[in-house]
């Protein structure tokens, strides 16, 4: 899409203005039309079978026969009634919307598409609507009068206000950025939760998220690595590493009775830039095991952090998260440390403890470098890396050369799941300034809490869907690109495995000559590893600065 469309011409097509080329004036008469470049290919019949959802078979998003239960409409009302009976939350959302609009202008979505049923208010509608219809008495008594479902705002669940629920319920990212200006609390990303729920109970979900899921409830992370894989590619690492530094960082799989497990999203280990970030990790263990004995293991088997169950259902999200809290009491470890994910963080922090928890076994997490005790990783007895480390350079306990990065003129992207559902925001900040000379804040009113979303999380990071996906990460683009023409900024950072995979993309396409990259690059580059040699390339094995000349000479 990226070579079809420009990106001033994909500008061209954003609309906010009210066009009856858009369908008829009442948008619930409008029937959606489902284009090419804003979905995602259905999912793989084999994929929802091996995780025993219903419905498994081949099926086309464009044709007209979606292959539905014969009894689909019967399947879905259940499922609603059993779902407003066992989320309070749910059945609030569904009453108390008043439709004042907060939310409409929030959406990444909306204002990179200018399509109103972006509108969170809107999107939220395509469910309440049938919620008012078949369970509320104002709605069922009104639809006998003519005129009646319009006035309650209800409408019957019919195959195309279906084919809307998927459409549009695949073009949120849950990130919740409506939800901090709703001046009643909805939660609309729990809406788009409970939507994609209800249609995977009739077999209807995306490949970009069925795989994966399928993939993790197999072999433990969302790409289907074997063990040996994995190891493999930790081990191609462990070679760079040496190439660089002249130090071997010796890491450890599967070690019974290790100080900590270390758990991160498996994108970090096989996707560019992240496989950077890997290898900062690796070098701040070493450097910890060398200078004060702490012993850290990896996983062969929770080889993965991030969990795409958050985007089927709770079960599958529940069952896929088990792997972590099973890998810690085999291993016997005192408590796990994650890297840097999304998702990961949202799942641990919001509903890790009542699905898979009390993990009684481990033990409360405290540094043993410093004594610090993470007070909010308490029940859940999971840290986040970048508190962990912004805790040991706070402590003065690692040795960083700043000058390493000097080359880069760095911002912060908040991603939106540990930003807005962990509350994460300064830990990662204070790593950047530590280690970097150079580092600008995007406009306030686009970070922290308000932070806009890369526009590919969900599991929306499909190439499929590039259109989508470049005009639902427009406004995050243009924060970044008020910095990169005020301040010079080329380098983004991040600490998502999401971001860092879909942001390059992005920035390419609105924003070129600004780098993605996670925050424990930075650290690698910059922490001084006992024995090391003269370093002169960075982990990507480009020149660190003052050493292009020797590059070029050679």
């Amino acid at each position: 899409m990226s070579d079809e469309i420009k990106s001033d011409e994909l500008l061209d097509k954003i609309d906010f203005s009210p066009r009856s080329d858009k369908g008829p004036g009442n948008w619930m008469d409008t029937s959606v039309q489902i284009r090419p470049g804003m979905y995602c290919y259905a999912s793989n019949y084999k994929s929802v079978e091996t995780l025993g959802l219903p419905n498994a078979r081949p099926w086309n998003p464009l044709e007209d026969d979606w292959k539905l239960p014969e009894n689909w409409q019967e399947i879905l009302h259940q499922g609603i009634k059993e779902r407003l009976e066992r989320f309070r939350t749910f059945k609030v959302f569904m009453d108390i919307c008043v439709r004042c609009g907060a939310c409409a202008d929030k959406c990444h979505f909306f204002l990179g598409t200018g399509d109103p049923k972006n509108m969170p208010v809107l999107r939220a509608e395509l469910l309440r609507s049938v919620y008012r219809n078949d369970f509320t008495t104002a709605g069922k008594i009104l639809k006998k009068v003519p005129g009646g479902s319009a006035l309650a705002g209800a409408r019957p669940l019919t195959i195309d206000v279906l084919k809307e629920w998927w459409y549009y319920f695949f073009q949120c990212t849950e990130c919740r950025r409506c939800s901090v200006f709703c001046p009643y609390g909805i939660d609309t990303a729990e809406i788009t939760i409970m939507g994609r729920e209800l249609l995977n109970l009739i077999g209807l979900n995306i490949d970009w998220i069925a795989t994966p899921v399928s993939n993790c409830y197999q072999t433990g992370n969302h790409l289907g690595i074997q063990p040996h894989a994995f190891k493999d590619m930790i081990d191609f690492f462990v070679e760079d590493i040496e190439d660089v530094t002249g130090v071997n960082v010796e890491p450890q799989m599967n070690k019974k009775g290790a100080d900590i497990l270390f758990i991160t999203p498996s994108g970090d280990v096989f996707a560019d830039p992240g496989t950077y970030t890997c290898q900062g990790y690796m070098i701040l263990f070493k450097y910890l095991k060398d200078k004060y004995g702490l012993d850290v293991t990896w996983s062969t088997y929770a080889s993965e952090g991030g969990n795409f169950g958050f985007f089927t259902s709770h079960e599958t999200m529940k069952r896929l998260n088990a792997k972590m809290f099973a890998e810690a009491k085999r291993l016997g470890v005192k408590w796990i440390l994650g890297g840097e994910c999304g998702h990961m963080w949202r799942v641990i922090n919001q509903y890790m403890d009542t699905m898979n928890g009390p993990a009684d076994f481990l033990e409360e997490p405290v540094n043993p470098i410093t004594g610090t005790k993470f007070e909010n990783a308490k029940s859940t007895k999971m840290v986040h890396i970048t508190e962990f480390t912004a805790d040991l350079i706070k402590h003065g306990k690692l040795e960083l050369d700043k000058s390493r990065n000097s080359n880069r003129v760095m911002t912060f992207h908040d991603s939106c799941n540990p930003a807005r559902g962990m509350g994460l925001l300064d830990e990662p900040r204070y790593i950047i300034e530590n280690c970097c000379d150079q580092f600008y804040e995007m406009p306030p009113n686009t970070i922290r809490e308000l932070t806009f979303c890369c526009g590919s999380g969900a599991g929306l990071n499909a190439g499929e869907n590039i259109e989508l996906r470049m005009a639902g990460g427009l406004p995050r683009a243009n924060a970044v690109k008020y910095v990169h023409e005020k301040f010079g900024v080329n380098s983004l950072g991040t600490i998502c495995a999401i971001d860092r995979a879909a942001l390059p993309t992005l920035m390419d396409y609105w924003v070129p000559g600004v780098d993605v990259v996670g925050i424990h690059e930075l650290v690698g580059n910059a922490l001084i590893l006992p024995g090391e040699k003269k370093r002169t390339e960075d982990l990507r094995f480009e020149p660190l600065p003052g050493f292009e000349e020797e590059e070029d000479d050679e």
